[in-house]
């Protein structure tokens, strides 16, 4: 290390900060921290430039001190503002938050992620997972919606679509993933439903209470999945599911038929069977074909090939899987499913565990992975 070297530029750099608008002491102050980080690097990675490396660095020093003073006397300027103790008006504004953040300048699917990213909380790996998209594309699209609404008030609030598009997939986070987020997705529609007469307002809020009704029955006590058919259905909370069929038909009476009523249409079909084995696939096969009709997703063709499987045997379920690309998520759980129903273990076990490896969360991971045990278990002589 040269010390020489280091005193003689340092007056130059401080120079250079002044002609930048750094005060004489902020200025100093940088150049000192650069100085301590050059005497800590250089040794092992000499720069090419010694001034315009000092200045670099002494420039990010001053520009890191002089945000971090700012940011001080805001947080002490918000403290001077707070009001005075004492009880406070319970106000949620969430909902409100979830429309102007799904604002007109966007996309809805900007809107939706970008409000589930920024009020609903979730992660960009879990708003990715739902829009069946690598992470890093999500990750663009979020940034790429806050730079278009970073210049523009938030003053016109977002269309009741993108608003139930974001707390559709909340929920869906709540019930299937690893964060408990379904109570308040139903609290914010139900908020919603009092204040909007929608029928897809009122069929989303069905959907949730006819799903939410099965919580307690999912797991085991050792916190493992249990699957819909092996479901305790005397844990189900009957109250709910009365509700959301209440709520379900009064809506389907409308008839407007959206995507959310025919999601709890089959949702109350499977409440409404005493056992697994009384459901009513042919009716359920029948939604599935409205719903893909109305929404054109591949997962909801997915679903309809297990029903189909169910309704019309495991061969037609097979083929009906067939048609669909391989990559969708649970594409190996739902064909692992109908080749087991078809007798053929040996498939299934393997694709059990092929399922298990793609799985979103631990608990179907571990679901799966004991599915495949078993299979592979069973065939051991």
């Amino acid at each position: 290390m040269d010390e020489a070297l280091l005193r003689s530029l340092t007056p130059r750099v401080l120079g250079v900060l002044g002609r930048r608008g750094a005060d004489f002491a902020a200025a100093e102050d940088a150049v000192q921290d650069a100085l301590v980080e050059a005497v800590r690097t250089w040794p092992a990675d000499p720069p090419r430039d010694p001034k315009g490396w000092l200045v670099t660095v002494a420039w990010r020093r001053f520009l890191d001190a002089t945000r971090a003073d700012a940011a001080r006397r805001r947080r002490e300027d918000l403290v001077d503002e707070e009001p005075a103790p004492g009880p406070a008006p319970a106000v949620d504004d969430t909902l409100q938050l979830y429309f102007l953040c799904a604002h007109p300048s966007l996309t809805p699917s900007s809107a939706v992620a970008l409000t589930l990213r920024a009020v609903g909380g979730l992660t960009t790996r879990q708003i990715a997972q739902a829009y069946l998209v690598p992470e890093a594309t999500m990750a663009q699209r979020i940034s790429r919606a806050k730079r278009t609404v970073s210049g523009v008030r938030f003053n016109q609030p977002g269309d009741v679509a993108t608003v139930l598009r974001v707390l559709y997939l909340v929920f869906n986070e709540g019930y299937f993933g690893d964060v408990d987020l379904a109570a308040e997705a139903i609290r914010l529609t139900r908020q919603l439903a009092a204040a909007i007469d929608h029928p897809e307002v009122a069929g989303l809020l069905a959907l949730m209470l006819l799903h939410h009704a099965r919580r307690a029955a999912r797991t085991a006590p050792d916190g493992s999945l249990v699957p819909l058919a092996e479901q305790d259905r005397g844990r189900w909370d009957t109250t709910s599911i009365a509700e959301g069929v209440e709520i379900l038909q009064a809506a389907l009476a409308r008839d407007r038929l959206g995507e959310f009523q025919a999601q709890a249409a089959i949702a109350a079909l499977h409440a409404d069977a005493p056992t697994a084995g009384e459901t009513d696939w042919v009716q359920i096969v029948e939604w599935y074909d409205e719903l893909a009709r109305l929404t054109g997703s591949p997962v909801v063709r997915l679903n309809r090939a297990v029903a189909v499987g169910e309704a019309d045997g495991p061969r037609a379920g097979l083929a009906a899987l067939a048609a669909l690309d391989d990559s969708l998520p649970r594409h190996a759980a739902a064909a692992a499913y109908l080749h087991e129903r078809g007798g053929d273990l040996v498939t299934a076990a393997r694709l059990y565990a092929e399922a298990a490896r793609k799985a979103p969360n631990l608990a179907e991971r571990d679901h799966l992975t004991r599915q495949a045990a078993r299979l592979n278990a069973h065939r051991r002589p």
